[in-house]
């Protein structure tokens, strides 16, 4: 069976730590988790990730992040991409941006921060089909 990932890509620490935390607790060794702390690292994950021939299933990015916006990273990555299921973890977007998401990106949905885990999780299972 081949490994299927759930990426997460925030520029916090403790955003990714919670986010890893709270991931685990619910779908264990179900999925395999990569984290990233600016989208450009992200792009090189999904990069090495696609090249190994592993599926990413859902990525949650923040949207508030240094030189690349999450809307644009979402965006970039649909285009190449179109089949991962985006969700947008927020604190600070404005909804001219989740908007553009959702159009250009195909957002399955935007959660604001400080999020609840049962929101998280029953976000990440419905874009799972689960």
């Amino acid at each position: 069976m081949s490994q299927k990932v759930i990426l997460c890509v925030d520029d916090e620490e403790i955003i990714l730590t919670s986010l890893r935390d709270q991931l685990q607790n619910h779908f264990g060794s179900r999925y395999m988790y990569e984290f990233a702390e600016s989208a450009d690292e992200a792009l090189e994950v999904i990069s090495e990730l696609n090249e190994d021939g592993v599926e990413i299933l859902i990525i949650v990015s923040d949207w508030l992040m240094p030189e690349m916006k999450g809307d644009e990273f979402l965006i970039r990555v649909h285009k190449q991409f179109p089949g991962i299921v985006k969700v947008m973890l927020t604190g600070h977007a404005n909804e001219e941006a989740i908007e553009r998401t959702r159009r250009e990106a195909n957002l399955h949905r935007c959660l604001y921060k400080p999020w609840d885990e049962e929101e998280l999780i029953e976000t990440l299972v419905s874009g799972l089909g689960n």
